[in-house]
Order: C-alpha cells, then sequence, then structure tokens
C-alpha cells in the first residue's frame, strides 16, 4: 500500500467501537479483517496503537498503515483425507467432517482463508470437477456450515452440476439432519415454515424477524428421544429440510427455543454445567460453580441422509452418514448411548 488511510472521526461516531466505525469507513472489508488489522498495530489512533474495543469520542485522526484488502482468495490442490461416500463419473458424496469449511473465505490470516477447505481436498482427489461454482468452488452445489458434519454432493462436470442444481432449487434433493437441541420440545414433530434474513445488526447471524428481504424456508421435526440428564434435558431429533437456507436449522430451533447443542451463536451453553443442589435452579446448566463440565467445541448438526435421482443415470441413490464419533461420545457423556 504506497499511503496511509486517514480517517478524521466526526463527532457523531461518539461511542462507536474503533473497529465498527472503521468497518463502516473501508469499503468490502469485514469486520473481522478490521480487528486483525488493529491487533496487529497496523491502525493508529492519535499516533498511538489502540484496542478494536477502544470507544470513539469524536475528534480523533485514525491512520491504516498496513492493507486493509485481503490477498485474493485462491483454491488449490491439498492432501487431506476425504470420506468418500459414493462415487461415479459423474459425481461424488462427501461425509465432510466439521470443523471443515466448504470452499475459501473468512479467516484470521491470509492462510486460513484459503487453506484446509473442502475444495482443497477435492481438487487433490479428484481430476476434473464441475466448473459452473466459479475458481473458488469447482464442484461445490450446496454448502454445510464448517461446524456441521455429514453429506455434501459434488459435482464432477457442469452437465450433472446444473441437474444437481434444479433438483436443490425445486426441493427434489431429500436432505435429513440429525441433532441434539437444548431443553424438551412439547411435541413429538412439527413444522417450522418461518422465512430466514441476514441479521441485520449482528451480520454473522441470520434471523427469522421480518424482514423484506427474507426467503422462505421449512423444516420439519420428529423427536427420536428424550433426555433427561444430570445436565439438564435434550432432545435428540430428525430434521427434514425443504428449504437450504443459511443456517436455516440453527436459526429455526432457536426460534422455538430449543438452540442446537453447542452453537453459541443461536443462544446454547458454551459448557453444559451438572445440575447439584448448589445450582439446581440455574438456567439450562449454564451458570453455578459446582458439578461436572461437558463441552462438546462444535454444534450438534449432522447431514445424516440424502435421497434424490442421479442426475444422469436417474437410479434412485440413497445414502446415509452415521453420526461421528465425536457425537456419538457425547452423547454417551451426556446419557448414555442413543437409540440411533
Amino acid at each position: 500500500m504506497s499511503e496511509p488511510h486517514r480517517f478524521d472521526v466526526p463527532a457523531e461516531a461518539h461511542g462507536l467501537r474503533l473497529d465498527q466505525f472503521l468497518t463502516s469507513q473501508i469499503a468490502a472489508v469485514s469486520r473481522s479483517r478490521v480487528q486483525l488489522l488493529i491487533e496487529q498495530g497496523d491502525v493508529l489512533l492519535n499516533g498511538a496503537a489502540a484496542k478494536p474495543s477502544m470507544k470513539l469520542r469524536g475528534g480523533e485522526r485514525i491512520e491504516v498503515v498496513g492493507e486493509p484488502h485481503p490477498a485474493p482468495l485462491k483454491a488449490e490442490p491439498e492432501a487431506i483425507p476425504l470420506d468418500v461416500v459414493y462415487e461415479d463419473s459423474d459425481l461424488a458424496v462427501i461425509d465432510k467432517p466439521a470443523g471443515m469449511m466448504v470452499h475459501a473465505g473468512s479467516g484470521a490470516s491470509d492462510d486460513a482463508r484459503s487453506r484446509g477447505t473442502l475444495v482443497n481436498a477435492l481438487l487433490y482427489r479428484f481430476n476434473r470437477l464441475s466448473t459452473t461454482g466459479g475458481e473458488l468452488r469447482p464442484g461445490i452445489v450446496h454448502r454445510l456450515d464448517k461446524e456441521t458434519s455429514g453429506l455434501i454432493v459434488v459435482a464432477k462436470n457442469d452437465r450433472a452440476h446444473a441437474a444437481l442444481g434444479e433438483m436443490f432449487s425445486s426441493r427434489q434433493m431429500k436432505k435429513t439432519y440429525i441433532a441434539l437441541v437444548e431443553g424438551r420440545l412439547a411435541r413429538n414433530q412439527g413444522t417450522i415454515a418461518a422465512a430466514i434474513s441476514r441479521d441485520l445488526i449482528r451480520r454473522t447471524r441470520m434471523t427469522t424477524a421480518p424482514n423484506q428481504n427474507a426467503r422462505s424456508a421449512v423444516s420439519h421435526y420428529e423427536v427420536i428421544q428424550r433426555l433427561e440428564t444430570r445436565f439438564g434435558p435434550f432432545t435428540l431429533v430428525r430434521v427434514r429440510i425443504e428449504t437450504g437456507r443459511t443456517h436455516q436449522i440453527r436459526v429455526h430451533m432457536a426460534s422455538i427455543g430449543h438452540p442446537v447443542v453447542g452453537d453459541t451463536l443461536y443462544g446454547a451453553a458454551g459448557q453444559l454445567v451438572e445440575k447439584t443442589p448448589a445450582n439446581a435452579g440455574k438456567t439450562a446448566g449454564r451458570r453455578g460453580t459446582d458439578g461436572e463440565r461437558l463441552r462438546l467445541g462444535r454444534n450438534f448438526l449432522h447431514a445424516a441422509r440424502l435421497e434424490f435421482t442421479h442426475p444422469v443415470t436417474g437410479k434412485p441413490l440413497e445414502l446415509e452418514a452415521p453420526l461421528p464419533k465425536e457425537l456419538e461420545g457425547f452423547l454417551e457423556r451426556l446419557a448414555g448411548p442413543s437409540k440411533l
């Protein structure tokens, strides 16, 4: 960067955090990127380093001496193991682990933004993938959240990609998930039909609050097992989604007061605390100083089953992925073996 970016803070910015103000001033740069610049010392407030949370008063001079725009994202082959559930010349179905991003995106560093993704692993494993999604998303027809595990379909050629995309759009692709949610669901089965849009305040979240940009979303759930545990009540559910909105199951379950276990973005506890006489009146095991603590480290959400017609041969496909070991182990620690 040849010249630093300079900003004079107006009086109306009084009370704003430094990172909030800069995010509003620098086009096409995420708040996480701005925070990284500040933490690296690349942002000077009146000539001195500052913290992202520092509150502005108005009248300050801000200089951004580092490059606010991240290096371009890229997709390169990486020798990352893949669990291939199904494969032929047109498509593959992968059992994606939790913690893996589908394609390059946000990250704390330029390397973290482009490395370790499903796309990187696919480029190494397969000779060719569809080009419909562009250079950063070869073969990607749909996505799973980073902390969601399970089945994802990959197209090896553009013909298959177009047909699979139409299946998703016309709701011909049957997708079933397994989730563990907090609390006792009142009904053994139900349907949540609530439109979803980006949260205007917290941009990393989605919401069911009324919004003119909201898109229809429908989720059907049924109870597999009710768990009365020393950490409180939980419900294991099977969820079938008709639509594929961002964070759909997570948003829908949270909207009825039963967030997915481990999903702190939508209100779930960061850790479970055993109920004891000392904390029995606390909420959902979220507080208290006594008792065993249990932490999952990911969302308890798994894409367990896909049913669709092969886009080229017309053959019916029914594919399943069992719960990963970390989820099975969590259930056993929570309440004993599951009924799956």
